[in-house]
């Protein structure tokens, strides 16, 4: 079983599309493991600030695979695939790592370049998996976080319950 990493983010209706979102996750995946959400204004477009997160979970499925079932439930929740890059976003699923994958996989590139450009990726993959390493450049998340500058990119810690308890803890 693979250890996938994704991130989750929502700018519409957000606490409901998150709850929903990981709801899908857990009845489709099983256990999950959740970062604290975190809110953050838009990033590349003028829009309402994103609740954003990251979430791993074991699976057995290829990528391609995985990525097919992660947009089914991002279309379930409204999501139209091919809309503007920078826009708002019901639900966001992307995969982070797949394991220790590099390179492009079913058409999906590993790891995700979000993870070292954009705060609301690295800040709570780092607070989940403080200890592991980036599979391309094999620094740890806590390390990366500590060593890069976002340019002025603003995110907050808020508190959030999932039906499982709080994820803020």
């Amino acid at each position: 079983m693979a250890e996938v990493f994704l991130s989750l983010g929502s700018n519409i209706d957000r606490q409901h599309n998150i709850h929903s979102g990981l709801n899908a996750l857990a009845e489709r995946f099983g256990e999950l493991r959740l970062s604290p959400v975190y809110e953050s204004e838009a990033v590349g477009f003028k829009g309402s600030p994103f609740f954003n997160l990251v979430v791993a979970l074991h699976t057995a499925l290829p990528v391609g695979e995985l990525a097919r079932a992660l947009h089914d439930i991002e279309r379930g929740h409204g999501r139209v695939r091919g809309e503007k890059k920078f826009a708002s976003r019901t639900l966001d699923i992307d995969i982070l790592t797949y394991d220790d994958a590099v390179g492009e996989v079913d058409g999906v590139k590993l790891p995700r370049g979000e993870i070292l450009k954009h705060a609301f990726v690295l800040r709570p993959l780092a607070d989940l998996a403080p200890e592991t390493r980036h599979p391309e450049n094999g620094r740890r998340y806590r390390e990366l976080l500590a060593e890069t500058d976002f340019k002025g990119q603003r995110l907050w810690q808020v508190p959030f319950r999932w039906p499982d308890g709080d994820i803020t803890e």
